[in-house]
């Protein structure tokens, strides 16, 4: 009779703490450990020199679409298009794919940043050539500040200029 009074209140106590976890707000950020000039200097240093293709893809069960595209990327001016279903990368098929043989297929394109697609827009295949860019200045830029002021909020505000 005694334990199991101790497990009912073991287990009220569980819940309770359970429960008032849970009413707790969520931050919405993890906060970095890495000091804020080592975390600048490795994403510049990970981002230099580095080809991207500008489009955010989504699973479609099976397969792959791209749900959309950064202005001014290659995506955008090789002609990809928003909604467009892919279908083959360099003669691999993507009918079944999922997004980590998307990357996998789009990473075996860095020697030469030639990326062949073929897509189904509308219903009708187009076949889609274009060469993965390297990020700019002002890219990487944003990429750090980003961070900066996700992960770093007291660094981000005093690493801005006062005017």
């Amino acid at each position: 009779m005694n334990s199991r009074h101790i497990r009912f209140v073991f287990t009220s106590i569980l819940l309770l703490a359970v429960t008032v976890r849970a009413d707790e707000p969520q931050t919405k950020s993890k906060l970095c450990n890495a000091p804020a000039a080592e975390c600048e200097r490795a994403i510049r240093e990970m981002a230099s020199g580095r080809r991207y293709l500008g489009a955010l893809v989504e699973e479609t069960h099976p397969g792959v679409r791209i749900a959309s595209i950064v202005q001014d990327s290659p995506a955008r001016r090789g002609g990809l298009g928003e909604g467009d279903r892919i279908m083959m990368i360099n003669g691999h098929s993507m009918i079944r794919a999922d997004i980590k043989e998307f990357k996998r297929v789009l990473s075996e394109a860095k020697e030469t940043g030639w990326v062949s697609f073929l897509v189904s827009r509308s219903g009708v295949l187009r076949r889609v050539e274009l060469r993965l860019e390297p990020y700019t200045k002002a890219q990487i830029d944003k990429m750090v500040a980003q961070h900066m002021a996700e992960a770093h909020p007291q660094s981000a505000n005093t690493t801005q200029p006062q005017p």
